[in-house]
This record gives C-alpha cells, sequence and structure tokens, in this order.
C-alpha cells in the first residue's frame, strides 16, 4: 500500500510539473509573438492556437501512451488469462518482471490469477487421482462379489465351498461398504463440512469407548494394553473424533504383532489435550512415512486387505479441521508413534453449554 501511494503521489507530482512546463511556455510563446506581432491579433491568435493544440496532443498522446502501457496491456493480459481458465487450461502464468514489494494493483491481480490457475491445476490432478483410486478400490470387491455369486448360482459346489463363498461374499461387500462410507466421509470433510453440532464431552471416556470397540481384536492377538488417561472435560464434535481413535487404534492393534503391545495417553498440557498411541509393531519406512496421510495410500501391502487407505487420510483431515496438529514417529522393526494435539475448548459448566 505504501508503495501504491509513493507512485501515486509520484505521478500526481510529474502531471503537475508537465502541465506547469506547458502553461509557462505557452506564456512565453504568447509574450514573443505580441512583441513580434503587435497588433495583429489574427497573427498572435494563430500562434496561440498553434501552441495549444501542440501541447494539447502531445498530453493526448502521453495519456494513450501510458494507458497503453500501464492499463490497456496488462487487462489485456488479464482478459487472455482469465478465458483460458474458464475454458479448462490451468497452465496459464501471466508473467510479472518485478520484485514483490513493488507490485502495483494489475501485478497483484497477475499473481492472484497464477496462484489461483495453480491452485485449480493441483486440485483437478487431485480429484482425478482420487477417482481412479477409488474407482481401483472398489474394481477388486466388485470382481469378486461377481465371480463368488456367479460360483453359487451355478450349483456345483459342496456345503463348505457354498459357506465359504458365502462368508467371502458377506465379508468382501462389507469392505465395499466401508470404502464407500470412508469416501463419502472424506470428500465432506474435504470441503470443511462438520455434519455434527458442538456439544460438552469427556475426551477421556470417548476414547474409552473406542478401546472398547477392539477387545475382541486386542485379545484375539494377545496384545498388553496400557491406557493413561487424564480426565478432561471439552466442548467439541466427539463423533469426529471418534473416527480419530478408531483408526489410530485399528492401526497399531493391526501392525502389532502376537503378544505385542500398545500403550495410550490422554494428557493435559495447558489448554491442549496430547494425546498418544505407540505400538511396538512392524514400523514405517521414511519413504511410507512422507506419503502415510495420503488418500488410498498403504505402505505396507501385507494388510491391504485390512483396509483401504483412507482411515490416515480421515484423521489427518479431522484433526486439521479442528486446527489441531498431528504427527508420526517410527523405526523399522521397533513400532509407531501417533500424537494428535488439539486445543480444549471449556465452554460448559456442570454439562451445560
Amino acid at each position: 500500500m505504501k508503495n501504491n501511494a509513493r507512485r501515486t503521489l509520484t505521478g500526481a507530482i510529474v502531471l503537475f510539473l508537465s502541465i506547469s512546463v506547458f502553461i509557462t511556455v505557452t506564456v512565453l510563446v504568447y509574450a514573443a509573438a505580441v512583441e513580434r506581432y503587435a497588433g495583429n491579433t489574427a497573427a498572435i491568435s494563430g500562434i496561440m492556437l498553434i501552441c495549444v493544440a501542440f501541447f494539447s496532443l502531445a498530453c493526448t498522446v502521453i495519456d494513450v501512451l501510458r494507458r497503453r502501457a500501464y492499463a490497456d496491456r496488462p487487462l489485456k493480459e488479464i482478459l487472455e488469462a482469465t478465458q483460458k481458465i474458464a475454458e479448462g487450461d490451468f497452465d496459464v502464468r501471466l508473467e510479472i518482471n518485478k520484485p514483490a514489494n513493488r507490485f502495483n494493483e494489475f501485478d497483484c491481480i497477475k499473481d492472484n490469477i497464477n496462484r489461483m490457475a495453480k491452485a485449480l491445476k493441483e486440485s483437478r490432478a487431485t480429484g482425478e487421482q482420487f477417482i481412479a483410486n477409488a474407482s481401483h478400490e472398489l474394481k477388486t470387491p466388485v470382481a469378486v462379489i461377481q465371480t463368488y455369486a456367479s460360483a453359487l448360482r451355478y450349483g456345483g459346489l459342496t456345503e463348505d465351498e457354498k459357506a465359504e463363498y458365502e462368508a467371502t461374499l458377506v465379508e468382501t461387500s462389507r469392505r465395499m461398504a466401508a470404502t464407500i462410507d470412508n469416501i463419502l466421509k472424506l470428500n465432506k470433510l474435504e470441503n470443511g463440512r462438520l455434519l455434527s453440532q458442538p456439544v460438552p464431552f469427556e475426551m477421556d471416556e470417548n476414547i474409552a469407548q473406542s478401546v472398547i470397540t477392539f477387545e475382541d481384536a486386542i485379545d484375539k492377538k494377545n496384545i498388553d494394553l496400557n491406557c493413561d488417561f487424564d480426565e478432561i472435560k471439552a466442548y467439541g464434535y466427539p463423533d469426529y473424533l471418534t473416527t480419530v481413535w478408531n483408526n489410530l487404534l485399528s492401526n497399531a492393534v493391526k501392525f502389532c504383532g502376537e503378544n505385542g503391545h500398545i500403550d495410550m495417553k490422554l494428557k493435559r498440557e495447558g489448554d491442549r489435550a496430547v494425546f498418544t498411541i505407540a505400538d511396538d509393531g512392524c514400523g514405517i519406512s521414511p519413504e511410507a512415512g512422507k506419503r502415510i496421510f495420503d488418500k488410498f495410500y498403504q505402505g505396507d501391502t501385507s494388510h491391504s486387505s485390512e483396509g483401504n487407505g483412507l482411515g490416515l487420510a480421515m484423521v489427518k483431515k479431522v484433526v486439521d479441521i479442528l486446527g489441531g496438529e498431528i504427527k508420526v514417529e517410527s523405526e523399522v522393526g521397533k513400532g509407531t508413534a501417533f500424537t494428535v494435539k488439539l486445543a480444549i475448548d471449556e465452554r460448559t459448566t456442570n454439562g451445560k453449554i
């Protein structure tokens, strides 16, 4: 803004000085004409007409050139760029040959258009990748369902084979339904839509309910689960936080070996709640760690039948929307630890808002 004000002031001063020079020259020409053509009004008037016309033409030419250089040209570039973007060409980039601290209004518009085009291109690429991944994820269970349903329809199977095929169909359809449900949830989250209203809740109890959900899976692998929760009353979205706890605990159980260990902690640190879940499972490679929150990404394909690669993407999105942060620390062969930090909203008194 300061640079724009300075440029405006400079332009006003230049215009003032230019007009002053033109007026001064005109006065001098008039004085010279009167001295030379004293009493010849027609000659003096003709000279002054030519002088005024010349300076008026000069001002007009200067103004046209100034407008063409500083307004018409950038406006034409902006118009052409926005037209291409409207037609779906997101590779448009407008050239700005000056540092950011010297931008005028047109340069700021060009910069915004460049950033908008880049964001739209990335968004389109993400959407196309998302559709491709979703199609791939759904294609496999659909193929399984078709194959097994055909086998059941045309007969020739033993009772044991029928039971096995029916169980496979049930499990495959369950996984496909879960994938579709997760895709819909993630789409809503990516649009910043929290479909429930904030309510008072106890965060430690919210996590404990998730633990109960996984009791059978924990017992089946004989996992040693240690929980250390502080009592934290909060105001927010417990349903969405359940998605966070469930996915993190599901991953810990999935990748933890037989007779393994899982430690879960919920601690209050100032005005923030800090949740940590650590397992001593197979761990995550540095390469997988960089993409662990990407949609449909599964670093360990040996467990691909147990998930669809959307869980951690939803966890990250929920935490981001709630203004928190999440980080992962892992070492191959030694285990993984996730840490979630959330601000505590305490707009409650005796359970009332």
